[in-house]
């Protein structure tokens, strides 16, 4: 997650920023059930994708993109930005106070505070997820990821995506032939770590091309780039059946979206399978587990911390 400088918590970054100039950061701050919503309108105004952070003293979540140029902050833009974010009602998105801003941000900001908020930590016993400046050891029977903040986004410290390396981690059997499908990959945090683990095939995909860019340079800087399978996709339009099963399906995205789209996600479950579903706010996730449980499907393990909660799904027996 891209971040500035203040107390908060990174969720999940959206774009690469490598240049060390300064930028125009347009924001908006809303809810964190909007988020991704006002991430993608944002996106789309600027062509460029947006980063987002979740202040833990107060609960805002901001949207953000970064420009090198001044963008031309006239009244006509402001007004266009807020009635896009007026949109967001008719998809009973609560948007919350939606404050609309520019603002200048220094790399010098920006490079230190990625180094205070991205430390190392371990999942188990035997994956590391570090930061390339950290000089932390593997211990034997270690396995580390390795993100580059500057590349990267998804670096494994929100609730969500710690769940699912965690679910990674438990369903590892060494010596067994285990399969491994990412859909909405992102940083590709989740498919390295099931390559190191020894997941074969490991494949993933998502529907922003900034994103696979940035998870294939990620696998080559884990050395398992001819490991892995990276593929833009759009979830809507993959097909509602699939000959092809895996042994662990990760979808850490939008509820409506893991709703919408939950005949394709479960048709990638192997009979012998489990599926973890991750992004859900706590107040959603009984939803999410009723309609994917109608489909066959039991809950075995289920997570919340602060507002969201995770769950692993396997086949009723």
């Amino acid at each position: 997650m891209v971040h500035d400088p203040v107390h908060c918590h990174p969720i999940r970054m959206k774009r690469a920023w490598v240049s060390k100039q300064a930028r125009w950061k347009v924001s908006i701050t809303t809810t964190v059930e909007a988020e991704d919503a006002v991430a993608e309108m944002l996106g789309r105004k600027f062509g460029e994708s947006a980063s987002s952070y979740t202040d833990l003293e107060t609960g805002t979540t901001t949207v953000a993109v970064f420009l090198a140029q001044k963008p031309p902050w006239s009244r006509a833009m402001r007004f266009a930005l807020r009635a896009d974010l007026d949109q967001l009602a008719r998809y009973r998105l609560k948007s919350g106070v939606g404050r609309i801003s520019l603002s200048k941000v220094r790399w010098e900001n920006w490079a230190e505070s990625w180094k205070r908020h991205f430390p190392s930590f371990t999942i188990g016993s035997t994956l590391v997820v570090k930061p390339t400046w950290s000089r932390r050891k593997e211990a034997t029977g270690q396995v580390s990821v390795i993100l580059d903040p500057g590349l990267s986004f998804g670096t494994g410290h929100h609730a969500t995506t710690r769940f699912c390396l965690e679910q990674i981690v438990v369903h590892r059997t060494a010596g067994k032939r285990q399969s491994f499908l990412d859909i909405g990959t992102g940083s590709g945090i989740l498919t390295l770590a099931a390559a190191k683990l020894g997941y074969e095939p490991v494949d993933a995909f998502d529907t922003d091309r900034d994103a696979i860019r940035i998870a294939q340079a990620n696998a080559r800087l884990n050395r398992v780039f001819h490991r892995v399978h990276f593929w833009q996709k759009d979830l809507t339009k993959v097909p509602l059946h699939s000959t092809r099963k895996y042994s662990l399906v990760c979808a850490n995205l939008i509820s409506n979206l893991l709703m919408a789209e939950k005949q394709r996600i479960i048709a990638r479950v192997a009979e012998d399978g489990f599926l973890v579903l991750a992004g859900i706010l706590k107040t959603e996730f009984s939803r999410i587990q009723r309609v994917f449980c109608s489909r066959g499907l039991r809950l075995l393990v289920k997570r919340a911390k602060g507002q969201w909660c995770s769950g692993t799904f396997c086949w009723r027996l």
